[in-house]
């Protein structure tokens, strides 16, 4: 009893100690600018608990992000938003393909493509990054969403080595019966292998999810203008513009805005996301 209660007790210590800085974060976009600012330098101490919140200092930091006032956040919001999604559903579906190809046709080489698949997981972004940015200005989508959405939809090679290794654990009776019922290979993937794939599937959605809308990188790179930018760029914009710490509160406030979206995510596809964790360690 006392090891159990132990054991509670260092899961709820360190539990706080990660949660504390996102705490801070939040007490600090709610105060007054004079407040915030002695926070940061360590003039003043700050309450755990905001006495005066200033929930107006949100409304703010949101009219103030872009060079159109409300309409800066909310095409960066939209942008986000769509990007986000359309690279998820094809990282989904491109790799769980990929995945049950991989595991359940045998054919001439498959053994050596899914070796040089892996071997590409070795090779850093910088290395691929101009002859993608050369390749991608021939096509003429610079400044359009195609340079981060259109790679998605060709696979990831973690990904489709997790969809491999859980497919190849289906029983091949399964797959025999939906042959003899006349499905294809196509139709066993979409009808069978993928409903039984939530948890594999639950992790790659998040960590697409949570990789694709923290990006900055890519978005710098190929969205020039401020009515196609994504909330990563928006908030560095906001930052060089507003990096004082007289404002400190407001870029407090945008990022927490920012990371919202991903804080719900993955409350609402925990359950799923820690059993596929159990079951790829248990099934290797």
């Amino acid at each position: 009893m006392k090891t159990r209660a132990f054991q509670y007790f260092l899961l709820t210590l360190g539990a706080a100690a990660f949660a504390f800085p996102l705490w801070w974060m939040c007490v600090v976009s709610l105060e007054t600018p004079q407040r915030a600012e002695a926070a940061i330098t360590g003039s003043a101490g700050i309450a755990l608990i905001p006495s005066d919140p200033q929930w107006s200092n949100y409304l703010h930091a949101m009219r103030e992000t872009g060079s159109d006032p409300w309409w800066g956040f909310i095409d960066a919001l939209s942008n986000s938003i769509v990007v986000t999604v359309l690279v998820v559903v094809g990282t989904v579906l491109s790799s769980s393909l990929v995945g049950y190809a991989f595991a359940r046709l045998r054919f001439r080489g498959s053994r050596s493509m899914f070796l040089l698949m892996l071997a590409t997981m070795m090779l850093p972004g910088q290395v691929t990054m101009i002859p993608l940015f050369l390749l991608f200005r021939e096509f003429g989508w610079i400044d359009s969403i195609l340079p981060l959405v259109v790679p998605a939809y060709f696979g990831n090679a973690f990904f489709i080595f997790m969809y491999r290794q859980f497919i190849a654990q289906i029983p091949e009776s399964l797959v025999e019966a939906a042959r003899v019922d006349g499905l294809g290979h196509f139709a066993i993937w979409w009808k069978i292998i993928l409903p039984l794939c939530k948890p594999v599937s639950a992790i790659c959605a998040v960590f697409t999810f949570i990789g694709t809308w923290n990006d900055f990188l890519g978005p710098l790179i190929y969205l020039h203008t401020d009515e196609s930018s994504t909330l990563a760029v928006a908030l560095n914009s906001f930052k060089n513009q507003y990096g004082g710490l007289e404002d400190v509160h407001l870029l407090m406030a945008l990022s927490l805005l920012t990371m919202i979206p991903c804080i719900v995510l993955f409350i609402a596809a925990q359950k799923t996301f820690v059993e596929g964790l159990a079951r790829g360690a248990v099934k290797g």
